[in-house]
């Protein structure tokens, strides 16, 4: 995939329990861990664009070496196992990708080296990777460097092609070292820093190579951050916790509604051209938009936990972006009346970063005394809003839909 595009990138992330490593060990060498199940077909059921298998790989070379065999058995020719001869130091770009399933794990060697293996019987042939791990010294306070190698069994390591796993160390050194087919993780916490101190480095570096961030290792509860503020910074995988809903997954959800629910957004221009000096944090020339909504009433909405029509029912407007964009409205309070409140109040936004802004319209039922009572939702980009009046659907915390609840809207927006 070429660097222009945002990824919709699962991670389920599940933590809890200790292991027995030695015992669990034995289990996988004795196990054939095959994928029968997964029907090709149905992985493009959705759509026609790659899919990318992010490998968490704790096995031992023998048990990667059935991982590869079982693989290549499950997806065939849909399994990208070499570069495509249009793109041997370049990355291709999604269109080029169609119907390929890409496989995200650490690689030895380079990809010319990987191609003149093709056929070749790679079993039992197992190579050391160096990584660096730091280490506290018995009772000295400096922090020394050990070399720790990790063994990548070559017929695994031969499926890596264009999504080889790398760790960041700096921008500098990305710059100077990192390959077109190189792609880094990076820590929501030390993401979030970098964002906020080197926002052009980080946006050069998204343009150059895919970049996934992910949760950090404290969110034992599953929870998930906003991932607004990395999409405003071009960063194209951005993993967050989908057993966990809430407002991080609507912005997902809403993100991903653009291009047809494909999985791949294009990245705005400002994102991706190298002469641009976008700056979330600092807006210095836009284009804005007036937006301007009006909130004429509600059809069905839901019941809330009381089982009444007769909820008091408010609506909340917001815009998530670039921190200048975030704001939100409210609408007043609908005494008595679920089933088809009329509000009739007219909202503006100005929003200076169209591009990247989502819109997100909440119904609540007012309480008093436990607070507000949550009862639907609907995300989607801004530049996807048509003009005119318009019929807002609702989902539930879970994502299901709530039809026929539903909003009855005017949009406007001019530039």
């Amino acid at each position: 995939m070429e660097m222009k595009w945002f990824l919709s990138k699962i991670q389920d992330d599940f933590r809890g329990g200790k292991i027995n490593l030695e015992k669990t060990q034995r289990l996988l060498e004795k196990l054939d861990i095959r994928c029968s199940y997964i029907h090709v077909k149905r992985i493009f059921k959705t759509s026609d664009y790659p899919v990318v298998l992010s490998l968490e790989n704790h096995c031992s070379p023998a048990q990667q070496e059935i991982m590869a065999d079982n693989l290549q058995t499950t997806f065939g020719e849909s399994l990208l196992s070499d570069m495509l001869a249009d793109f041997p130091d370049t990355l291709p770009s999604p269109e080029a990708l169609k119907f390929k399933v890409l496989v995200k794990n650490k690689k030895i060697g380079t990809l010319k080296e990987t191609h003149e293996r093709k056929g070749s019987d790679k079993r039992g042939d197992n190579q050391d990777k160096e990584t660096g791990v730091k280490k506290l010294s018995g009772v000295t306070l400096f922090k020394k460097k050990k070399t720790r190698k990790l063994k990548i069994a070559l017929a695994l390591s031969d499926l890596v092609i264009y999504t080889k796993a790398e760790k960041f160390k700096s921008f500098q050194h990305s710059r100077l070292y990192q390959q077109f087919n190189e792609n880094n993780s990076i820590g929501e916490t030390q993401a979030r820093k970098l964002s906020k101190l080197r926002a052009h480095e980080f946006i050069f570096h998204t343009r150059k190579f895919i970049t996934r961030i992910y949760p950090k290792a404290t969110r034992a509860d599953s929870s998930n951050f906003n991932p607004q503020e990395f999409w405003n910074i071009g960063c194209q995988m951005v993993a967050l916790n989908f057993q966990t809903p809430g407002l991080p997954m609507d912005l997902q959800n809403g993100k991903f509604l653009d291009n047809g629910g494909s999985g791949y957004v294009l990245k705005p221009h400002f994102l991706r051209e190298s002469e641009s000096y976008f700056n979330p944090s600092d807006i210095k020339e836009s284009m804005p938009v007036t937006l301007t909504v009006r909130l004429i009433s509600g059809i069905q909405l839901p019941l809330t936990h009381s089982s009444s029509n007769k909820g008091d029912t408010l609506v909340i407007i917001e815009v998530f972006g670039v921190p200048n964009d975030q704001m939100k409205q409210q609408t007043r309070v609908i005494k008595k009346n679920a089933f088809s409140p009329r509000w009739n109040e007219t909202f503006t936004f100005i929003i200076h970063v169209p591009e990247l802004a989502l819109i997100r319209f909440v119904v609540e039922s007012q309480g008093l005394i436990a607070g507000n009572e949550f009862l639907g939702q609907y995300t989607l980009p801004l530049l996807c809003m048509n003009k005119g009046y318009r019929r807002v659907p609702l989902f539930s915390r879970m994502g299901e839909s709530l039809e026929p609840a539903s909003l009855f809207v005017y949009v406007w927006y001019v530039r």
